[in-house]
């Protein structure tokens, strides 16, 4: 190590003789300190060395690696690593040097296979970390060959792929006995004196990962396409739990339940990354075959079961477990009639096997049941879906294992969606009782879960709500009092209160138990613990949605001053985002009324006027201002008149929090409001683009140039369908004006690209982006053209998804001359055609940009048809002023020409 130290700052300028010293100490017999120093060494060369190193170096290892009768595995292992860690550094070369990297490697490549394929060969053997470590960093190499020299790496594949295929078959039944039985030693946790984990299960996950390469590659994946069945067959038991896994879990359902849900390292995780792998390379060729391959592994479970096996239910569990873990492909498959089988029902005779038998004996099969039926609840029949949730409900009111209640759990949360609420009510009560235990004896990492499920339950239990809401309510607030700092739970207990609020006769209740302790946290904040405050705005933002105007008032009457003081004061972030929330909520709901709640009303439209003058004070942080383009919004759409006095010099402090944002999403919710502001100008736009151009903004000429340098280069940045709405329809009410002053700005237009090739970093470095520079109408056309190419793409899809590398061709599609030229037999777009397109845009954008929930059913704009407002546009701008929008068509592409003209010719 002290050697390798040095090297690694004086080696090869300062000690030339470094690398021969230790090639001859190799052929000298001295062996392991050489090969552990060059392995240190060879993890922090540069792709300046490599070059020159591995003609060297790669026939002394190959000679190592291939003298089996004069080496032991552990040290022809440390040479393989050693090739390893040269062949990835190779491989980041090839992204600039690839005709020297393929070279270099091509003469070598031939010989290492044909060596891999010969330490593969043999069966591989119980008890032996030697060989599964040779074995792993023979997968490791080949994972490198795959990724960074596919090309030589295909030609020379066939030599491996029987030996790779044995070593898996013959892995699987040492895995059985050592790790998932728990017969032989499977060396868990063991390490190597370097550090290197040497147990069984991380020689199957390099194994999986090597797997998982070839699939990702086509022209290898073509060579397993044949045998998809087989792969899925002999990866099923793979999946089975573990004996560590199944002891661990037993003692600790937390546990259970974590590993459930994050990704764990472990044999079970990778074997489902290559089942989730097979779907997306084959598709619908290979469904049937999963499935045949799921039955007849579940088959073989049955008969192990009658034969007497005690670990029968392992290989059931691991059959249901597949199937569940590419549940999401199955259900899309089914739906479009892809599957040969009836899915619902072969799900139905699986999980209805053992259910109501042997639960205290099996429970981690009974927990998977349960699950599966969550998950296929769609397609399994009505009868099974009440068979397991009367089971379900039953478990977790019983003294069943803990595993089996986390399945019930699941089951329960997402059966009850599906069900009649007259077969479920006469249990709510019980089946709420018994949730709560759970709830005091949950941890972090099954809270979650509980407070999942007492939200259905809540949700279909109306009857019976009323007269537990007293009981239940004050435990949910104590939950959420006590994990206020954990935004995770501290979400699911609201979303609990939220649908106890929404039952009939619960909202009043609920309310008036929470307000008079949130009051006196609001009135004192710097005396809470940390996270109180926030989290109790969180809870009035909550209370205050969907609630009747009474209420409404109520909790104005007890909270809207501290809310409004938080935001004047607070330094606090967090609070200041979720009292911004809180407000915009308050404005939303209370409209006009609210400015009388308070008395006078110029006295409440002041203070809204001066929280929202804090929020916009661009010497505030960023983070703290957020959320304040959400609550301008609501003033201008609730008190338009009282707003309409202060628009210039709300303009003003909008272009100076823009001039001073440190946050992307600020920004565009900022634009969301200047585009709002266009809307309400309508029909005197001009008047508002004079407003504009008298609003001085620093830097620029004045703040129309400023806000439409901002949009015309952050507007393909905006999501949420409401904010792509409103900024698109603004776009085309601007440039139907044909502003004079808009003609003088020029903006960014197309990014120039100088050079072919691949893009990387050294490039991006000597060519950095550079942009034409074009008039803004043009910019606004092709901003509009934009939209409609999206929608278009996710009208009809696009299956172009093949590179390896990312490619730059010199040039563009080509700039469009003539906006009328011929027309292609498929250009025309029928009104059908244009709803689908403003469908499927609506369903491929983010929604949850804050704004939706407050504007749903109040602003117009959110029901734009996006695609017919184009149209329309589109259509009376080039019949009433067709030179300048042939003018300004020039300046398009040609994918936005063809998008416009898809729409023009309708």
């Amino acid at each position: 190590m002290a050697v390798a130290s040095i090297a690694h700052c004086d080696w090869p300028d300062e000690w030339p003789d470094l690398l021969p010293y230790l090639l001859k100490l190799i052929s000298d017999q001295s062996i392991h300190g050489a090969l552990r120093c060059l392995a240190l060494i060879s993890g922090g060369l540069d792709d300046a060395l490599v070059p020159t190193l591995v003609p060297v170096l790669f026939p002394c290892l190959y000679t190592i690696v291939s003298s089996s009768h004069l080496y032991e595995k552990s040290l022809r292992a440390k040479a393989i690593s050693i090739v390893h860690s040269c062949s990835s550094i190779l491989g980041t070369m090839c992204g600039v040097y690839k005709t020297e990297t393929i070279a270099l490697m091509k003469p070598m490549l031939k010989p290492w296979i044909e060596q891999f394929s010969h330490i593969l060969q043999p069966l591989v053997q119980s008890e032996d970390p030697d060989d599964w470590s040779i074995r792993m960093e023979v997968s490791k190499c080949l994972i490198q060959f795959i990724q960074n020299f596919p090309s030589i790496t295909e030609a020379e594949f066939s030599v491996i792929m029987s030996p790779m295929w044995q070593t898996f078959l013959s892995c699987l039944e040492v895995y059985e006995q050592s790790s998932i039985k728990g017969i032989n030693d499977s060396y868990s946790g063991r390490y190597d004196s370097d550090g290197v984990e040497n147990s069984l299960d991380s020689f199957v996950i390099q194994l999986f990962e090597l797997l998982l390469t070839i699939m990702a590659n086509r022209k290898l994946m073509k060579v397993m396409g044949g045998n998809v069945q087989e792969l899925v067959y002999y990866t099923i038991p793979f999946l089975q739990m573990t004996e560590e896994q199944e002891h661990n879990w037993s003692l600790d359902a937390n546990q259970y339940v974590a590993d459930e849900d994050d990704v764990t390292y472990s044999c079970r995780v990778s074997g489902v990354l290559l089942l989730e792998e097979v779907v997306n390379a084959y598709g619908e060729e290979e469904f049937d075959s999963i499935i045949e391959a799921v039955q007849k592994r579940f088959n073989q479970s049955s008969q192990e079961k009658y034969a007497g096996s005690t670990d029968w239910w392992r290989l059931q569990e691991a059959s249901i477990f597949t199937l569940s873990s590419v549940s999401e492909s199955l259900l899309e498959a089914q739906a479009s009639g892809i599957i040969r089988f009836n899915l619902g029902d072969l799900l139905g005779q699986m999980l209805s096997a053992n259910i109501g038998t042997g639960i205290n004996e099996y429970p981690f099969l009974h927990a998977r049941a349960f699950s599966a039926a969550a998950k296929f609840s769609s397609v399994i029949s009505q009868i099974v879906r009440e068979q397991f949730l009367h089971a379900a409900m039953k478990a977790i009111a019983s003294d069943v294992p803990a595993p089996v209640k986390v399945g019930a759990c699941r089951a329960v949360a997402q059966l009850l969606q599906e069900s009649n609420t007259r077969v479920v009510e006469p249990y709510t009560i019980d089946l709420l009782s018994a949730l709560i235990d759970l709830l005091r004896q949950a941890s972090d990492e099954t809270l979650h879960l509980v407070l999942e499920t007492i939200q259905a339950v809540v949700k279909s239990g109306h009857q019976q709500m009323s007269s537990i809401e007293p009981i239940i309510s004050p435990i949910i607030l104590n939950t959420w009092a006590e994990h206020v700092s954990d935004p995770f739970i501290s979400i699911d207990a609201i979303e609990v209160l939220e649908a106890i609020k929404n039952v009939p006769g619960c909202t009043g209740p609920l309310v008036f138990r929470v307000l008079p302790s949130v009051k006196a946290m609001m009135e004192s904040p710097n005396s809470q613990p940390t996270g109180l405050v926030a989290g109790s705005l969180d809870l009035l933002t909550m209370l205050l949605k969907d609630t009747p105007i009474d209420i409404v008032k109520a909790v104005f009457d007890a909270c809207f001053h501290p809310v409004i003081r938080l935001i004047l004061e607070s330094t606090d972030h967090s609070e200041m985002q979720n009292a911004t929330e809180c407000l915009a909520t308050f404005v939303s709901r209370g409209k006009q009324e609210l400015l009388a709640w308070g008395g006078d009303p110029h006295v409440t439209m002041k203070s809204l006027l001066d929280a929202a003058s804090r929020l916009l004070d661009p010497d505030l942080d960023s983070s703290g201002s957020l959320f304040v383009g959400s609550y301008v919004l609501q003033l201008i759409l609730h008190l338009p008149s009282q707003m309409a006095h202060h628009i210039r010099d709300l303009i003003g402090a909008l272009v100076r929090r823009m001039q001073s944002c440190e946050i992307a999403g600020l920004k565009s919710s900022l634009l969301l409001i200047f585009a709002r502001l266009v809307h309400l100008s309508a029909p005197n736009v001009e008047q508002f683009i004079e407003l504009l151009h008298t609003v001085p903004a620093a830097g620029y000429e004045n703040a129309l140039v400023y806000v439409m340098s901002e949009w015309s280069k952050h507007q393909g940045e905006i999501n949420g369908s409401y904010r792509i709405k409103v900024t698109t329809a603004a776009l085309a009410l601007l440039l139907s004006t044909r502003h004079p002053q808009l003609a003088k700005i020029n903006v960014e237009g197309h990014l120039v690209k100088f050079h072919a090739g691949i893009a990387t970093r050294s490039k991006a470095k000597l060519f950095p982006d550079q942009w034409t520079i074009i008039p803004l109408p043009a910019k606004m056309l092709a901003l509009l053209a934009d939209v409609l190419v999206e929608m278009q793409e996710q009208g009809v899809g696009s299956d172009d998804e093949d590179s390896d590398w990312e490619e730059i061709h010199d040039g563009d599609d080509g700039i469009h001359q003539d906006i009328l030229a011929s027309v292609a037999s498929d250009a025309r777009a029928s009104m059908k055609h244009l709803d689908t397109m403003a469908k499927a845009f609506d369903e491929s954008i983010d929604d949850d940009d804050g704004d939706d929930s407050l504007v749903k059913g109040v602003d117009p704009l959110n029901e734009i048809n996006v695609a017919n407002y184009l149209m329309d546009f589109l259509a009376k701008f080039s019949n009433t002023d067709r030179p300048l929008f042939d003018h300004l068509c020039q300046s398009l592409t040609a994918a936005q020409c063809n998008a416009i003209e898809r729409v023009l010719n309708k």
